[in-house]
């Protein structure tokens, strides 16, 4: 049975969280007025936008790095259509920073042409469709699945928050000429977090010492942010959004098992560079295969 309307809105064929996302912003996103120092974090769910939004949040903050300011990475980074702490969006002093899961297409207009800074966060899918089976199951707002196989179903015919990756992915890659954007591979952030947050802060034109770098680094690692309430998102799943259950963490592991699963999908063993994004990518395994993953 479907119950994908129960949980899901439609804006414009893009699916997003029905309780949570912000209609009055969402109807009103063409007219949003952007600064020329304005950052968005943009990605597909479940590919590193968390992670990002502390990166940004060390960055600028010098409260958030050496911890003398107990702000969440939620309010320093807000998600732009799920203003879930009702933040005044527009008004907020700059530089203002956004998360947002936004396809390009319902991007506000004048983004577009716009001195404006995107870090847009891809993730290979294998990994988005396990850590988004584990998330759906958890949140009481997403629907659960009972099986990995049927969440797959639902997530190459795009019933759900996001719709589809190959179309959110491609559609930003496609029209990149039309935004000041970078490119981050959430697996390139994990092989070298130091590098990326170099990439990152010279792209944001943010010129930091030796030592803040270090101290961005520390911070930012997986293993660390889970003990770190403000970056963490434990609460806010907990007290905000509501779980079905006491078990996992909004941050599990973050792991990359691209090389686990690839020898199981028909794919390479490297992720695909974006000009080659197809539904081609990901190729649904058999029942039998799917047994065979381990959901770490």
């Amino acid at each position: 049975m479907d119950n994908s309307r129960k949980y899901l809105l439609n804006f414009k064929g893009c699916n997003f969280e029905r309780t949570l996302v912000d209609m009055k912003i969402l109807e009103k996103l063409d007219d949003f007025e952007i600064r020329d120092d304005d950052v968005f974090v943009i990605t597909y769910p479940k590919s590193g936008t968390v992670w990002t939004q502390q990166i940004l949040s060390l960055i600028y903050f010098e409260g958030h790095r050496n911890r003398t300011e107990k702000w969440d990475t939620l309010d320093r980074v807000p998600f732009l259509e799920y203003n879930i702490r009702n933040v005044d969006i527009e008004n907020r002093p700059s530089p203002r920073l956004f998360a947002s899961h936004l396809p390009y297409y319902l991007a506000p207009k004048s983004l577009k042409n716009n001195k404006a800074k995107i870090i847009y966060v891809y993730r290979n899918p294998k990994d988005v469709l396990i850590s988004f089976f584990h998330f759906s199951n958890m949140v009481v707002k997403l629907e659960a699945s009972n099986t990995l196989e049927n969440f797959m179903e639902k997530f190459l015919d795009g019933k759900v928050m996001g719709s589809l990756w190959f179309d959110h992915i491609r559609g930003w890659y496609e029209h990149k000429n039309d935004f000041n954007i970078l490119f981050m591979m959430y697996e390139d952030m994990k092989k070298d977090l130091r590098s990326s947050i170099l990439k990152i802060s010279s792209f944001l034109e943010k010129d930091l010492s030796e030592e803040e770098v270090d101290a961005i680094v520390r911070q930012a690692t997986f293993e660390n942010m889970k003990f770190i309430p403000q970056a963490n998102y434990n609460s806010i799943l907990s007290n905000e959004i509501g779980t079905r259950h006491n078990e996992g963490a909004f941050l599990r592991k973050g792991a990359v098992l691209w090389f686990t699963v690839a020898k199981l999908l028909t794919v390479p063993l490297s992720p695909c560079p974006l000009g080659e994004i197809s539904r081609a990518s990901i190729v649904p395994p058999s029942y039998t295969e799917i047994s065979k993953i381990k959901l770490i």
